[in-house]
């Protein structure tokens, strides 16, 4: 089991960048994969970005392909999530999740996360 809690959210203008991170609770986090979802007001919540047990391999969704990155520290238990060239549609709450995968890949974007954070709130005025 993890526990996961979020931070870095915040307001920021069009063309902006934000940092968020998410630091994980609990045994064995690197052999799980780690992701960023965000949610909308009156929108479905959307897979942002996914990143295997290692780092090894990185999935975006397209709508920030090109302007987020997310990466990780295993030493440190921590997941984050940079995010450039932000955009007013990017304005969410923003989620970390994580998923057992033990020394596995997976195609994350299809992927069921079991672990959730509270989420942080981003805003991106124009």
């Amino acid at each position: 089991q993890v526990q996961l809690v979020e931070s870095g959210g915040g307001l920021v203008q069009a063309g902006g960048s934000l940092r968020l991170s998410c630091a994980a609770f609990g045994r064995s986090f690197s052999t799980y994969a780690m992701g960023w979802f965000r949610q909308a007001p009156g929108k479905e919540r959307e897979f942002v970005a996914g990143i295997s047990w290692n780092g090894g391999r990185t999935y975006y969704g397209d709508y920030v392909k090109g302007r987020f990155t997310i990466s990780r520290d295993n030493a440190k238990k921590m997941v984050y999530l940079q995010m450039n060239s932000l955009k007013p549609e990017d304005t969410a709450v923003y989620y970390c999740a994580a998923v057992w995968t033990g020394y596995n890949d997976y195609d994350l974007t299809e992927y069921e996360f079991r672990y959730w954070g509270q989420g942080t709130q981003v805003t991106v005025s124009s």
